[in-house]
């Protein structure tokens, strides 16, 4: 089916009385065929009919907008009707004369006697001839929301809006009135959009179900596909074998979010600031709880957004006037300077903040948030030089070599297990039916000593960030076997981190220091200035390597070593693209490869946890304070180098699906357990 209609990003915002604002619906995304029937699930308050306004019409997007064939909605139109859960029907015009007068409104240069077939045809459909001549108040609830379907239906919208249109009604009509609007919508061929709270009417209807979070800043959490063979009834849908799985998926979901809304209700303990100086700044913010901070970073390529916004005064235009950059010797140092409070933030691997909340393996779970993303792509996969000489050029190859001398173990290093090179590494060799834990030897390696381990033949190869991959082809030790856009283009890579109990105590402090990164990283990606940001990171102070091989991927063609170098496009991604919005979708897809390698259990409450650690609501303030684009990535599944699709929709499906795994563990995580954590640390 094509699209038809498209909710483009979406957010709208309130003004409220006493000068504030309340978010209702933010970065709201949506695609909707022609013919479909979707129904909006979530709890009060989550702006289900805030939506269904929105796409009739009858109110405007504060951000985004509404396409219906191709045309932007700025206004209401026959092309699309609402039916109320009020039924709005005229109490002195009979059933017949209500659906006239929309036939009228709407057709009324077609001849009389069209009009009269379109509205005595509807009279039918809806099954009410026997009490055409009646008026509304001789009329049962369930006729009355008949006559308010039929009058909808008669001037042929090319969308039906239904606002929860059986909610006030007995069981027993609802039931009748449900397989009525089926029948009628097959019938008609209308694409339907639907509010209900009720889940058993979602499964009846619809062919898909979007499931809207809590407010304030409510947006699409999950969206099931229903597989129920049509035509469709109540006894037929419920012995189907896919009704009860997806009912469950659906009373999960909601429970999750009273879980959540109940868990923000509750008093926080107040964290205890240590008294700073506050500073009013230029960008509107009301002070700065702190002003002199400590980030952490790793001497490489993609550490150029905190070197940019440092050397060329962004931390400074924001209030930010002591920040010092402590260039640290690995990521666990990294990691344990975010524990110990020895750093404020830090650039982080991208899977690093969800890995620490989580409580992978031996660490207990510190909650840690990041408001934006730093930077994509920019990694590599490595092999030593001789493998090369000998012909092993290609995953194949090296499939074929494995395979013929399983007693010769690989030795590959690694930076962090949460790093994408971890995880990218561990699919693309798995990609190729080679386990990483069976058939090769992964060791954790700091990104700087990988070079010094390849020449030592301690390694045989390696994933890292640059400039560590193309220092090796330009001193002849090494090869490309693969850059990271041939395995996932535009992934994210470095986080901005910091403790959700820090982030909590400098509110404004956050906020401004990613504002000046997100200054810092639309600076980077502006290709007039690489060669002066290549200048400031190949300083000793921070990265200490020689341009020669900084600059491949960076500013040159890329030079994997084996032939003549190729430009790469955005090899090195830092602002364009909507490279800075924390993108939930792909970091589900890096909890499934946590949760598939044994690094961390994968969480069943998954949505809990990625709404308490990408924050997006901050990225969106913080961008929204700059006059930047603050629209999310487009909500999708996630396809990779080998063809394999990620449905955001499933991922425990799709974690079950993959052939190579080990002590896979799914289970609801206790965030409160991980906040009494934080409280006792």
């Amino acid at each position: 089916m094509s699209i038809f209609a498209e909710v483009d990003h979406i957010e709208r915002v309130f003004n409220l009385p006493n000068g504030g604002t309340y978010v209702a619906l933010s970065n709201i995304e949506l695609k909707i065929r022609k013919g479909e029937f979707i129904s909006l699930v979530g709890h009060s308050g989550c702006g289900k009919s805030t939506l269904l306004n929105l796409i009739a019409g009858l109110d405007q997007p504060t951000r985004g907008g509404i396409i219906l064939e191709g045309r932007q909605v700025t206004e209401p139109g026959p092309d699309r009707m609402v039916v109320f859960q009020n039924y709005s029907l005229l109490p002195w015009l009979t059933v017949r004369e209500n659906i006239a007068l929309a036939v009228q409104s709407a057709m009324g240069d077609r001849p009389k006697g069209e009009q009269r077939g379109i509205i005595e045809h509807h009279i039918d459909l809806v099954g009410l001839r026997h009490a055409a001549h009646k008026r509304p108040a001789h009329l049962s609830g369930g006729m009355k929301q008949r006559v308010a379907i039929a009058r909808a239906l008669a001037i042929r919208p090319k969308l039906l809006l239904l606002d929860e249109p059986f909610g006030a009604l007995d069981a027993l009509t609802r039931g009748g009135l449900q397989e009525q609007l089926m029948h009628i919508c097959e019938e008609s061929q209308v694409t339907c959009i639907m509010v209900t709270h009720d889940v058993d009417e979602a499964l009846l209807l619809s062919d898909r179900v979007v499931l809207l979070t809590n407010g304030p800043g409510s947006y699409v959490g999950q969206i099931l596909d229903v597989p129920i063979d049509r035509p469709r009834t109540h006894v037929s849908a419920v012995k189907d074998p896919h009704y009860y799985s997806l009912r469950n998926e659906i009373v999960y979901f909601l429970n999750q979010q009273r879980r959540a809304k109940k868990r923000q209700s509750q008093p926080q303990p107040q964290p205890q600031p240590q008294p700073q100086l506050i500073q009013v700044h230029e960008n509107g913010l009301e002070g700065l709880e702190k002003v002199n901070l400590n980030l952490g970073f790793i001497p490489l390529t993609d550490c150029a957004p905190l070197v940019v916004a440092k050397e060329l005064g962004f931390f400074q235009k924001h209030g930010l006037t002591q920040v010092t950059l402590s260039r640290e010797p690995s990521w666990g140092a990294i990691e344990s300077g975010i524990r110990e409070q020895r750093l404020d933030a830090a650039q982080m691997t991208a899977g690093m903040p969800l890995g620490m909340t989580l409580g992978r393996q031996d660490h207990s779970p510190l909650p840690v948030v990041t408001g934006m993303t730093l930077s994509r792509n920019g990694n590599a996969i490595t092999f030593h030089r001789h493998f090369y000489d000998e012909g092993i050029r290609t995953l194949a190859d090296l499939k074929g070599f494995i395979a013929a001398d399983p007693d010769r173990r690989l030795t590959l290093g690694v930076v962090h297990p949460t790093s994408m090179h971890n995880l990218i590494l561990r699919y693309w060799l798995a990609s190729a039916d080679i386990d990483p834990d069976r058939d090769v030897d992964l060791v954790m390696i700091p990104p700087a000593q990988m070079i010094p381990n390849l020449k030592a033949g301690n390694i045989d190869g390696y994933c890292v960030g640059e400039p560590w991959n193309s220092r090796a082809v330009h001193e002849g030790i090494g090869f490309v076997m693969a850059t990271d856009p041939e395995i996932w283009p535009g992934h994210c890579e470095k986080v901005l981190g910091v403790r959700e109990d820090w982030a909590k105590a400098h509110p404004n402090t956050h906020l401004a220091l990613i504002q000046a990164l997100l200054e810092a990283c639309e600076y980077c990606d502006d290709m007039r200035h690489r060669e002066e940001v290549l200048d400031l990171i190949c300083r000793p102070k921070y990265i200490g390597s020689d341009p020669i091989y900084t600059r491949p991927g960076f500013i040159d063609a890329y030079n994997k070593g084996i032939g003549k170098p190729e430009p790469i496009a955005r090899y090195h991604q830092f602002f364009f693209d909507k490279t800075n919005c924390p993108d939930r979708t792909e970091a589900l897809w890096i909890l499934t490869q946590m949760a598939r390698w044994g690094i961390a259990p994968f969480p069943r409450n998954w949505i809990e946890v990625l709404d308490r650690v990408r924050r997006v609501d901050l990225f969106s303030q913080a961008a929204q304070g700059l006059n930047m684009m603050d629209l999310g990535r487009d909500r999708q599944p996630i396809i990779l180098f080998d063809g394999a699709i990620f449905n955001p929709d499933d991922p425990i499906h799709y974690l079950e699906q993959l052939q190579i795994k080990t002590n896979l563990t799914i289970k609801e995580i206790d965030l409160n357990l991980a906040s009494l954590e934080m409280s006792a640390a």
